[in-house]
């Protein structure tokens, strides 16, 4: 399997990861009637639970762009150094961001951000020259 694919494969992972934190912090706030019901009466999250769902949704939103970037690459055959250090740079980027947006290190992390979608970018960047 290629780097690519090994890293969208780990980043699924990390998206199981992030959404059983989410369901837990949920289950801590809420309790179990909440989690099996229809939640109508849905309030936005606060603190630590808050931070864990908005990091999950963040991932969520650029978890398709980065596999349609990955698959694109893959089934072109323009895999190459390049895309699999932007692969890398975005995963383990995702890795870092999730802790230090749980724990609200503001500056850190944005600038991991900016590394994870600046993976993203080197990727495109390869399927466009």
């Amino acid at each position: 399997m290629s780097v690519e694919l090994t890293m969208l494969l780990w980043t699924v992972a990390l998206f199981f990861v992030q959404l059983a934190a989410q369901i837990v912090a949920d289950w801590m706030e809420h309790g179990t009637a909440y989690l099996l019901g229809s939640r109508d009466d849905y309030s936005t999250p606060t603190g630590i639970g808050g931070r864990i769902e908005r990091a999950y949704y963040n991932l969520l939103e650029s978890l398709a762009p980065f596999a349609a970037l990955v698959i694109v690459a893959t089934f072109t055959g323009q895999v190459n150094e390049w895309t699999a250090l932007g692969a890398q740079i975005y995963f383990w980027g995702r890795v870092a961001y999730f802790p230090l947006y749980v724990l609200a290190i503001p500056f850190l992390r944005t600038l991991v951000w900016l590394a994870s979608m600046a993976g993203l970018a080197m990727i495109l960047w390869q399927l466009l020259i």
